[in-house]
């Protein structure tokens, strides 16, 4: 009978267990299901005001992944609040969580740190060509934790804003005009000053070549084989693809209507082979010149 009793009370018990803490599970599932469809709903809306207001693009998408990143989270603490656990004690034990995940997620914070630096001094924004960490590509999309660009080739690459943020970035769209820099070699016996009017009558006969600063041809190196002109003028970057390939194409064109050359390097090579009456130079336009790389003596007495 004991027994029986005891089974009793602990049935009892349990039963009032039960009806105290189910309430508070289905008032905390209708809260989950309720605070993501309300999430959802604003997010939608969110959307919408920054279409209308048109604002940078990568200003609107990093809001957003932080607003709806920090509204679920708040809606995780109501849940497990609506369980019955202590305010006090989901605060320490979110402060416990939080350093640990901080110490392994390091890089991740790091990205993050990345994303609203980016954000705040704007080195580029979407639709820019930058390069940076090896790779140059128009960027695609700027998000919290890295940074998508379509490279030249159409691929994609994904790049942690931990890094970007940190190493040196080149962005080739920031300013509205670029300057070129073709260099050309002609031969040592051209006429540089014709050649280099050639270059000037051929960049500025190009539709889209800015003429304040004037273009303008310069010896910038007196090479091996050849001396380097440099044609240096200003385009738009609209222009500026268009015209560089033109111009180093009919540059050559150009200049070899003109009977000036453009030379290759090129090296001379001198046989010398040992004989009985000593060492003796070959003759490098000679084809009866044959030396015998197998012949111990020859092959020690090549240099």
């Amino acid at each position: 009978m004991e027994e029986l009793g005891l089974t009793q009370e602990n049935w009892e018990q349990f039963l009032e267990w039960v009806w105290d803490f189910v309430p508070g599970v289905v008032s905390a599932i209708v809260i989950f299901f309720v605070g993501i469809w309300i999430i959802n709903l604003f997010s939608r809306g969110l959307r919408k005001f920054f279409k209308k207001k048109d604002y940078d693009e990568t200003l609107e998408q990093f809001l957003y992944d932080l607003i709806n990143i920090g509204l679920k989270i708040l809606l995780l603490v109501l849940v497990i609040t609506q369980l019955g656990v202590q305010s006090s004690s989901l605060v320490a034990i979110l402060g416990a969580a939080g350093l640990a995940v901080g110490l392994a997620l390091q890089g991740s914070l790091s990205n993050f740190a990345g994303g609203v630096l980016i954000l705040f001094f704007k080195p580029f924004k979407i639709g820019d060509f930058i390069e940076a960490q090896g790779v140059s590509g128009t960027v695609k999309e700027i998000s919290i934790f890295k940074t998508k660009l379509n490279t030249f080739g159409n691929q994609l690459a994904i790049i942690p804003n931990g890094k970007l943020s940190n190493e040196n970035i080149i962005n080739y769209s920031s300013e509205p005009i670029r300057r070129d820099n073709v260099e050309i070699g002609v031969s040592y016996d051209s006429n540089i000053k014709e050649a280099k009017n050639i270059l000037l009558d051929l960049i500025n006969s190009q539709e889209g070549v800015i003429q304040d600063p004037s273009p303008e041809v310069v010896v910038s190196k007196l090479g091996d084989s050849a001396v380097t002109l440099s044609l240096r003028y200003w385009a738009s970057l609209d222009d500026y693809w268009r015209i560089h390939f033109f111009t180093v194409e009919e540059a050559k064109k150009r200049l070899e209507d003109k009977d000036i050359s453009l030379p290759f390097p090129q090296r001379e090579v001198h046989v010398y082979h040992k004989n009985g009456s000593g060492t003796k130079k070959s003759d490098p336009f000679s084809d009866k010149t044959i030396v015998d790389i197998n012949t111990k003596e020859e092959n020690d007495g090549e240099h």
